[in-house]
């Protein structure tokens, strides 16, 4: 297995080898942003169809959709991140599918209760970096928590959940995710869940000087225009009464700062031991997804799992990136990324590399369970 991991890098270093990303020179990556991934996996690995064989790229972020894709036994799976402190996340995940038990896993996340992390972690460490245990050990509170709460993002919504009793007391948020028909659950909604104090709290959590910064960064939002928060609001009714907050792992952690119900797909007792037996297949490097694609040259990946990284480029290198993409992918590959507030789509004048699966992308945006993004777009490789 080929690891690159520069964990202890400076932002000046960061900002050398990233020198082709726009957002590279402008942002932080000494922290965790995510310490987990709020892409709905599910949808993600019915998109790409990965195959035995293919290879794969995938963005790190805190390495849970990257392992998803292991699942689906590809012959290689890169995961790349601008950030070092995202990519040790994603090494100490690794660590601790090989060395722990499923339920052991599930506690050192925070996905379960727990008072035994700081041991779960000691078992691991002995299989990271140096500058993986260097960044973990410098955090003893983010694994005494869980690492799975430990970013900027999930402190957020630590936040929203120390006021969210002076709206909602717990047994409503309880009696939000029962089992009820779409129709109930928008009866619910209107009548006992959206009151004007949540309207209030919401569109405050949701505005965009409140998510620039406490959530993401100020920079992130750059080409957004228009109403965050109204946009987020019409998203949220969609979670709470079309989708079955039961099944969304990520509402359920927002509401109660665990994993009650649903567990994200890597995190799935069927799928542990089959994301162990290939984690020899992964490889990951803290580089920008430009300089990745330079090096591996043209006709060289099947399948690319690009989160949401568009949101954050201007049209003009948005386009740039997609001919990369174009180049390097194999004739038949897919593109699967979201949108948040940016609308990116491949331009018309680019059809002669990519093509748009639009009814597969619409079809897998009307359950995404992940309750932030405005579109997912599927795109195959001409």
């Amino acid at each position: 297995m080929t690891q690159t991991t520069k964990a202890s890098w400076t932002s000046d270093d960061v900002g050398k080898s990233s020198r082709a990303s726009e957002i590279a020179g402008h942002t932080d990556f000494s922290e965790i942003r995510y310490a987990q991934c709020w892409e709905d996996a599910d949808i993600l690995l019915e998109a790409l169809d990965i195959q035995p064989g293919h290879v794969c790229l995938s963005i790190a972020s805190a390495g849970d959709n990257a392992l998803a894709m292991l699942s689906r036994g590809p012959q290689r799976l890169v995961a790349i991140d601008l950030s070092p402190a995202q990519i040790a996340c994603l090494e100490l995940r690794v660590a601790a599918y090989r060395e722990l038990e499923h339920h052991e896993l599930l506690q050192l996340i925070g996905s379960r209760a727990s008072r035994q992390r700081e041991s779960l972690y000691r078992r691991c460490r002995a299989l990271l970096s140096s500058d993986a245990r260097s960044f973990w050990e410098a955090r003893p509170a983010a694994i005494a928590q869980g690492i799975g709460g430990a970013g900027k993002f999930e402190r957020y919504f630590s936040l929203f959940r120390r006021l969210l009793p002076l709206i909602h007391p717990p047994g409503r948020v309880a009696q939000l995710l029962q089992r009820r028909s779409p129709r109930q659950r928008e009866m619910f909604y209107d009548a006992r869940w959206n009151s004007w104090r949540w309207r209030l709290m919401f569109r405050l959590f949701c505005s965009r000087l409140v998510l620039g910064h406490l959530a993401r960064d100020p920079r992130f939002f750059h080409y957004v225009e228009g109403d965050v928060a109204g946009r987020m609001t019409a998203r949220i009714r969609h979670a709470l009464t079309v989708l079955d907050p039961r099944d969304s792992p990520c509402l359920q952690w927002i509401l109660q700062g665990r994993h009650t119900l649903t567990l994200p797909y890597a995190l799935r007792a069927e799928n542990f031991e089959v994301i162990r037996c290939h984690l020899d297949r992964l490889e990951w490097r803290c580089q920008s997804l430009e300089e990745f694609l330079r090096e591996a040259g043209e006709d060289s990946i099947d399948r690319f799992n690009l989160s949401d990284i568009f949101e954050y480029m201007s049209p003009a290198r948005y386009e740039e990136v997609l001919r990369m993409l174009g180049r390097a992918g194999r004739s038949g590959g897919r593109l699967a990324y979201w949108n948040m507030m940016v609308p990116r789509r491949r331009p018309p004048h680019l059809a002669h590399l990519l093509r748009p699966l639009d009814a597969l992308s619409q079809r897998l945006h009307a359950r995404d369970q992940a309750i932030f993004y405005s579109a997912f777009v599927v795109e195959e490789i001409v």
